[in-house]
């Protein structure tokens, strides 16, 4: 089954021009090709796999009516793009996708001209598309045969805001934009939210397409084989009150449920609406995530994101490890601290599968709170709830937890409200790349007045930090940790609660000192491990805290050693920038102290994996022993023996 499979139509596409001198029935074989294709890469290279297959039938049918990238084809979130990067040039590639030097996971606008706006993120196609459109009406580009503008969003990504003020703008405009409503049911994890409930009410009560369209008032958009059953479904309407859509309210006009599996649906509608239409059209097409391969149709995610695995069985390849993961060592000490406390509740933006609070909302299903693709929701509502009493717990990834910063700021911490953050996937996240890197959060936490943030240098500190934060109800307290397996420590029966602002000292040694902030602990007692061979011992200390920093500690380590040396899995203005204020005001440089904080570069680092970035990053345990090396010269002797 690791042969390649026959793909003699789609060999015949090197463009998605070649798609347009296709007859439909070539295309039709296409779309079956295509999707042997992408399973078959997938399986070798891992990677976001359901949603693609959902959407092969759409990709071939909007390539070839559509004159990409003339028109700006715009994949919301694009971890559904792989069928299209596999049309658009880059099948030769798709092999290498998320790997090192390999392609992008996602959209990316140096990647190619078919990929005119990148993503990573949900709920942003709707309004890039909008500018596009605008820019073109503007003659924002010297290229005056640019096209239409086609943004392509789940109904999972519906669920932001974000798409909503882009389509009242959109609607306000009146603009020819066109959006694609992939609605499959199914996002990350089930939909949730009564916009969900809205679409499965907007087809369940009709199976035919054209009763929908006549109801909605569509008619004319539609192709001439299905104009007279419209109509004929009109004329059964006639004396009933027929409201329209929201997406009509809107400004839109509403075209669907279309099955979005059936080209005979999709070309002939596609065609139409692009000769037709002359304002904001929503389409809405009916898909299912992980179509045609039964083993991620049967997954309760829909194979939304994959191992390499075997095609035949779907058994995906992972590597076995003794160690638990990070995310499961949180969800296990949340369920120990909310068994003794009931004020712990749970928050989570559309991911109680990766950030583990599946398990909470099980056990709790009153306490746990899945709010959809809505961070900045997630937080005011955290804040709420923490006003109320409660003890929330808002899960949210490093990376998403940007999108909700002014809330973090306006709702949370002026008002000193004691909100749990804690913050899985920080520091670098491998094949997800550098839209999903988690680099930024110590930096945009810890400058807020009354903010304690922790970061875990393990998975036994996970533990310690959850219970601190379950205790903390003095102001918004954040901890973050790392993907995947933790180092394999020993772990506690409980978690003890830490005294906020204070480290713990790893070893001590003489003439230089590393103080590590987060998961880099485990680098830098290998890079010690082997310093060690050269006769040379630094001392080691786990801040624990980037804020409150532990001032005592520091001016101790600045005083008593040549030089130090902070590490961290963040970017400057994070830890270490707090850290050398710190030494600043209290004068230690004047002694003679020479200080190198570790950090994340001033650049946005591609995908590979972990460790591959980590030593783009120079932060891996070679890394800091060069810097301590470095920073050591020849001299070993403290400077004050």
């Amino acid at each position: 089954m690791s042969d390649r499979p026959q793909t003699p139509t789609l060999d015949r596409v090197s463009s998605p021009a070649d798609l347009r001198s296709m007859s439909d029935s070539e295309l039709r074989h296409v779309a079956d090709e295509l999707r042997a294709e992408t399973i078959h890469a997938v399986s070798q290279t891992g990677g976001h796999l359901g949603a693609g297959l959902g959407v092969v039938e759409l990709t071939v049918a909007l390539h070839a009516v559509f004159d990409t990238p003339r028109d700006r084809l715009i994949w919301d979130v694009s971890h559904q793009a792989y069928p299209h990067k596999i049309l658009t040039g880059r099948r030769d590639r798709i092999r290498t996708i998320r790997q090192k030097d390999g392609l992008s996971g996602f959209a990316k606008r140096s990647e190619s001209p078919y990929d005119p706006f990148g993503a990573g993120h949900s709920s942003t196609s709707i309004s890039a598309a909008l500018g596009f459109s605008v820019a073109r009406d503007l003659g924002g580009s010297p290229d005056p045969s640019l096209g239409d503008a086609i943004a392509v969003i789940g109904d999972g990504a519906m669920s932001a805001g974000m798409a909503y003020e882009a389509m009242n703008n959109a609607g306000h405009l009146g603009r020819r934009l066109f959006v694609i409503l992939n609605d499959n049911e199914m996002s990350i994890a089930p939909p949730v939210g009564a916009m969900s409930s809205y679409l499965s009410r907007l087809y369940a009560g009709a199976p035919y397409q054209e009763f929908k369209a006549a109801a909605k008032g569509a008619v004319g958009f539609l192709p001439p084989p299905f104009r007279e059953g419209a109509r004929r479904a009109k004329e059964m309407l006639k004396g009933m009150t027929i409201g329209g859509t929201l997406f009509e309210e809107l400004g839109f006009s509403y075209i669907g449920p279309l099955d979005g599996h059936d080209m005979d649906q999709l070309l002939p509608i596609l065609r139409t609406v692009k000769t037709r239409a002359d304002g904001p059209v929503l389409i809405h097409c009916i898909t299912k995530k992980g179509k045609g391969y039964a083993p991620a149709e049967d997954r309760a995610d829909r194979g939304h994101a994959t191992a390499t695995f075997n095609i035949s069985t779907g058994e995906q390849k992972k590597a076995k490890s003794n160690a638990p993961s990070y995310t499961k060592v949180f969800a296990q000490a949340l369920l120990d601290e909310a068994a003794r406390d009931g004020r712990v509740c749970a928050v989570t933006a559309a991911m109680p599968d990766g950030t583990g609070l599946d398990q909470f909302a099980n056990r709790y299903p009153s306490r746990c709170f899945d709010v959809g693709i809505a961070e900045q929701h997630a937080v005011t509502f955290s804040a709420g709830l923490a006003a109320g009493g409660m003890k929330p717990f808002c899960a949210i990834y490093s990376t998403f937890l940007q999108r909700g910063y002014d809330q973090i700021v306006h709702d949370v911490a002026i008002q000193r409200l004691p909100v749990r953050f804690a913050i899985d996937r920080a520091g670098l996240v491998g094949a997800d790349g550098a839209t999903h890197a988690g680099s930024y959060d110590v930096a945009f936490l810890s400058n807020l007045p009354g903010f304690t943030v922790m970061a875990a240098a393990d998975e036994a500190e996970l533990k310690h930090m959850v219970a601190t934060a379950v205790a903390h109800d003095e102001g918004p307290i954040a901890f973050r940790y790392p993907r995947g397996e933790g180092t394999g420590v020993e772990m506690p029966e409980r978690g003890e609660v830490l005294e906020i602002g204070k480290g713990r000292m790893i070893q001590k040694g003489e003439g230089v000192a590393i103080l590590s902030f987060g998961a880099r602990l485990k680098e830098v007692m290998e890079a010690c491990e082997s310093l060690g061979q050269r006769g040379i011992t630094p001392t080691v200390a786990d801040a624990r805290f980037a804020k409150p920093l532990d001032e005592e500690l520091i001016l101790s380590l600045a005083e008593e050693h040549d030089a130090l040396i902070t590490v961290e899995e963040g970017t400057v203005g994070g830890f270490g920038s707090h850290v050398a204020q710190v030494l600043a005001e209290s004068g230690v440089f004047d002694s003679g102290l020479r200080f190198r904080s570790m950090v994340l570069p001033d650049t946005f680092i591609d995908h590979a994996n972990p460790r591959d970035m980590y030593a783009a990053a120079g932060l891996n345990a070679e890394d800091i022993e060069a810097k301590v090396l470095s920073v050591m010269g020849v001299e070993t002797l403290s400077r004050r023996a």
